[in-house]
């Protein structure tokens, strides 16, 4: 017998709850978000440059005409002294519309990230939809490895660089890849792992978990197309190369150095067969691609510590950054 809903505790179910509730009540019929709303609802994490639990954080501007700046996250207890550290660039997840840097679930998420690796973490705080439309997150996450590459961050190994993000995060962590696969301008910045986290790919197919999955935690098709609708350029539909990823109109990648991957897919994400289809299309372009699966995940269960599948996500990307600093120890031409 298959199971039909998510066990979960009920803290979990109450916040679920609450944020859910939040999202559709700022929706306005316009098209547009009731951001006065969301920013007394938004818990806010400050920058302390002050060790909590190792590790400390700064914001960094990258350019203030457009509020674009990351999160600095900083270990301070590591093993190895002197040793370079990976580097992290973190992209939230919130539909393109919701959320930032400072969201006090993901300034948790990356210190975990930072301490349990360890790495150097910067959480990118993009643009968000309706106001800004596609590709001004992308625009905004290829920037933030522009800067890192001139001024990179004290104790910090850019040729170790790792691009991961969760749900519309996830989204923006593989285009910004792929652009930065197709660069040449780098002088330090060598993307060698992108971890895509149950990452929000749709079309305008319903899939059969969409179907079979609709009123799920977070995720419902009447949600994701206003996510779309807000995200996607003016007229676009949801085959959009930006959200059909592996569809007719995505970019070819057999010819681009793409990285090793490392995707997390849920067994109640409605999202989940997009996530397959995308895995699938990276291993038909011969890409180094690697599928986790938790059967009993919800859409976005890694920013709840006390789901357990949560800590088996941070151990896994442990492993992943381990692995890639392995290969290239063993084959320093590959740097």
């Amino acid at each position: 017998m298959t199971q039909s809903s998510p066990v979960l505790p009920w803290k979990t179910k109450i916040a679920l709850s609450a944020i859910s509730a939040v999202t559709d009540f700022s929706l306005r019929d316009d098209g547009t978000i009731n951001r006065r709303l969301l920013s007394f609802l938004d818990f806010r994490a400050p920058p302390n440059s002050t060790p909590v639990h190792g590790v400390k954080t700064s914001d960094v501007t990258v350019d203030p005409s457009r509020n674009l700046w990351f999160r600095l996250f900083e270990p301070t207890e590591v093993p190895g002294r002197g040793e370079k550290l990976p580097v992290i660039v973190f992209f939230h997840g919130g539909g393109f519309a919701y959320l930032s840097a400072y969201s006090k679930a993901y300034d948790a998420v990356c210190r975990r990230f930072a301490r349990k690796i360890p790495a150097i973490v910067a959480s990118v705080n993009y643009r968000l939809s309706p106001e800004y439309r596609c590709p001004a997150q992308y625009d905004d996450g290829f920037d933030v490895l522009k800067y890192l590459d001139s001024q990179p961050p004290a104790n910090s190994d850019l040729s170790m660089c790792f691009l991961v993000g969760d749900s519309a995060g996830a989204n923006l962590a593989h285009n910004v890849t792929v652009r930065a696969c197709e660069t040449t301008t780098f002088r330090e910045v060598k993307v060698v792992g992108l971890v895509p986290i149950q990452p929000f790919f749709g079309g305008e197919e319903r899939t059969e978990s969409e179907r079979r999955l609709e009123g799920s935690p977070l995720v419902s098709m009447r949600r994701t197309d206003c996510m779309w609708k807000m995200f996607l350029p003016e007229g676009a539909d949801r085959d959009h190369e930006a959200a059909n990823v592996s569809g007719p109109r995505g970019r070819e990648l057999s010819e681009v150095e793409f990285p090793a991957t490392m995707v997390f897919i849920g067994g109640f994400d409605p999202l989940q067969d997009w996530q397959r289809r995308y895995c699938e299309w990276l291993k038909r372009s011969g890409k180094d691609v690697r599928v986790l699966e938790y059967g009993s995940a919800i859409h976005a269960f890694y920013v709840f510590p006390e789901l357990p599948e949560a800590s088996l996500l941070f151990a896994e990307v442990k492993n992943f950054v381990e692995k890639q600093k392995k290969t290239r120890r063993q084959n320093p031409s590959m740097i």
